[in-house]
């Protein structure tokens, strides 16, 4: 039984990243194509590339922030394995949860924060409150995914006034170099985004394969690992979740492409940062915040700021309600298994 649930762990580990992929990753697209720059099924076909590329570039430091920092691991390790791997297929099974109602309402939540809620609520009931490292958990993973929609907001905001200081009374002509710069944008943008939420699956794997083999004190992520979760997201952006590249797109403000080719610029420097200094950011949060900071900047009026709350609103649910999804999946997964 016990290799039975590792390799569900795994499987749902992967379906996870396969699901972030169209849930969170068509945001790396949505502005080039609301700013009809690029064609959908081209943009998705080169954005589904660099996506799988970031992960085999930028490290493991999210990673080992995922598998370290949320559940305290000398703790987990007193656990059977089949209790950790049902930990792990609750956990993920919360987020997928999640992710799926708001796909299906085309709201671009976080599956970083459903992930980190998940992990948290199955952690909760499996070993109780003590379970969960409180300090680590803030520091190093609520207080990044809380922040960064504030920097990239930010961002947004400083990209798109330098850009606007430079070419102040050029011709309009120049609207071709920012249609032009949109394709690396989009392509920097995918590959931050892929570095970062792919290194998530990679950090529940590296618990599995710990528990597994019983070697907690230096979690391993194989090029297996790392191939196997860039793909998974690679393929999921390739398979697209256009209600999310509706409501980012077209649903902040009206998109050109140098407000594209900004929110990009922005929000690919800050998930490059956070991904190599191990913060697990939310990278759909700090797009739609680039969006919004970009579009702010030119305009305050010309923001939809209903759908900004709408947004807002679906942010602040995924954390809470992702984490009852995952100690209720976890206390009726362990009770089907253990009897």
């Amino acid at each position: 039984m016990t290799d039975i649930l590792f390799y569900t762990a795994i499987g749902i580990t992967l379906l996870f990243a396969f699901i972030n992929g169209f849930h969170d990753g068509c945001n790396v697209i949505a502005t080039v194509i609301s700013s009809r720059s690029m064609r959908p099924r081209r943009a998705l076909f080169w954005a589904a590339l660099a996506e799988g590329f970031g992960p085999l570039v930028f490290g493991t430091a999210v990673a080992g922030t995922i598998a370290g920092k949320v559940i305290d691991a000398g703790l987990l390790g007193n656990l059977p394995a089949s209790a950790i791997h049902e930990l792990l297929i609750a956990a993920a099974g919360g987020a997928i949860a999640w992710n799926l109602v708001t796909w299906i309402v085309g709201l671009p939540s976080s599956s970083s924060h459903a992930l980190v809620g998940g992990l948290v609520g199955a952690g909760v009931v499996a070993l109780g409150p003590h379970g969960i490292q409180a300090e680590q958990l803030l520091i190093f993973v609520v207080l990044p995914l809380f922040v960064s929609p504030l920097v990239g907001l930010l961002a947004g905001a400083v990209v798109f006034a330098l850009i606007r200081a430079l070419f102040a009374g050029a011709h309009s002509s120049i609207g071709h170099l920012f249609v032009a710069l949109q394709k690396p944008g989009m392509l920097a943008l995918a590959a931050s985004h892929g570095s970062n939420d792919a290194q998530k699956s990679m950090g529940l794997i590296a618990l599995a394969l710990a528990a597994q083999h019983g070697a907690f004190d230096e979690l391993q992520y194989p090029l297996w690992v790392t191939a196997a979760c860039a793909a998974s997201i690679a393929f999921g952006l390739s398979v697209g979740g256009w209600s999310i590249i509706r409501t980012v797109g077209y649903g902040i403000f009206r998109m050109q492409p140098v407000h594209s080719f900004a929110s990009q610029a922005a929000a690919a420097s800050v998930i490059v940062a956070a991904s190599l200094t191990g913060g697990p950011v939310s990278t759909s949060q700090v797009v739609a915040s680039s969006v919004l900071g970009v579009g702010a900047s030119r305009r305050l009026s010309g923001v939809h700021w209903l759908v900004v709350k709408n947004i807002a609103l679906a942010w602040l649910l995924t954390i809470p309600v992702a984490a009852l999804v995952g100690a209720g999946s976890f206390a009726l997964l362990h009770w089907l298994v253990q009897g």
